[in-house]
């Protein structure tokens, strides 16, 4: 009985604080000015909370779990930046514009044959740092790649 409640609790904790990734609530990245800083985010939402496929921006890559974000610090001066996601039956691909110091990005899925096709939708700031607010960020050893 108790460890009935003890999950219970421990599911509305997840739903009341909007991370389903274990790890710190979001806090905008450091990085020198000649760098730009990719948010990548994804907004929980229970139907694709079992993927996680990786998000490659510049050299970085790292899997993004339901209700987390990724902070990517990529050089400006390395030309055209592009961020990807390879899903099981699709991808995405998006170019980023290296004079735009901050940029955001919602990870998002919608259902495909077998399985979720990930996309990567840029998303204004005035909007992003309302959403991104309610993601933490993922501290488990086996997000990134």
């Amino acid at each position: 009985m108790i460890s009935r409640r003890a999950a219970i609790v421990a599911v509305v904790g997840i739903f009341v604080s909007g991370c389903a990734v274990q790890g710190t609530p979001f806090e905008k990245a450091s990085a020198p000015p000649d760098n730009v800083v990719i948010y990548v985010y994804r907004p929980y939402h229970y139907g694709s909370s079992l993927l996680r496929p990786a998000v490659t921006c510049g050299d970085d890559s790292a899997r993004i779990g339901p209700g987390g974000y990724y902070a990517f610090v990529v050089p400006a001066n390395s030309g055209e930046i592009s961020c990807s996601v390879q899903g099981a039956e699709s991808s995405d691909e998006i170019a980023i514009d290296p004079h735009t110091h901050v940029y955001y990005i919602r990870e998002e899925f919608v259902w495909g044959l077998l399985s979720g096709h990930p996309h990567l939708n840029p998303i204004d700031a005035d909007k992003a740092n309302s959403e991104i607010q309610t993601c933490c960020v993922d501290e488990t050893p086996s997000s990134h790649s």
